[in-house]
């Protein structure tokens, strides 16, 4: 079968980034949805398990590039007592609509943190190794989900099972 639209696709990758392994490993995703880069995905469209690729992923068709508009500074009296402050640090919020915000400690005073919202990946080049391991037709479940379910998959992922989404 090969990468179209719905596929479940599983691969094992290295990326790096300027020469460097930044990460590696086991991925499975549902194609078309969005749930890698849009460089990658747009490469593997049309390959099948057993092949492999070398894609290297511009900024624009992966984190985007770096935004100004993304760093700000904020007063430290925003954060709880607790909040693990420290520069490079990763710290997680969610955005007025609920949806999860990665943020990176890029400053401190004893007054403000200035944070920087960019994906730690945003203005970088993305080169993957891939090798595909399995592609198959999604189940009418993961399709209506969006996502992908695995073995042992007990389908609570927020949904309402009997809502139709």
């Amino acid at each position: 079968m090969k990468i179209a639209q719905d596929a479940v696709v599983s691969f094992k990758y290295t990326l790096r980034v300027k020469g460097e392994v930044f990460d590696e490993g086991n991925l499975s995703y549902l194609h078309g949805h969005g749930h890698i880069v849009p460089g990658l995905e747009e490469a593997l469209l049309g390959s099948e398990a057993g092949k492999s690729h070398q894609v290297s992923v511009p900024p624009e068709k992966g984190y985007g590039e770096n935004d100004a508009r993304a760093v700000q500074t904020v007063p430290r009296t925003a954060f709880p007592p607790d909040a693990p402050l420290a520069m490079n640090a990763q710290l997680y919020a969610e955005d007025p609509e609920g949806n999860p915000m990665r943020m990176t400690v890029i400053g401190m005073t004893p007054e403000v943190v200035t944070l920087d919202f960019n994906h730690p990946l945003a203005g970088s080049t993305l080169d993957f190794d891939v090798a595909i391991t399995e592609v198959r037709a999604a189940t009418a479940t993961e399709l209506e989900h969006g996502h992908i379910h695995g073995e042992g998959d007990d389908h609570d992922h927020g949904h309402d099972d009997d809502h139709n989404h």
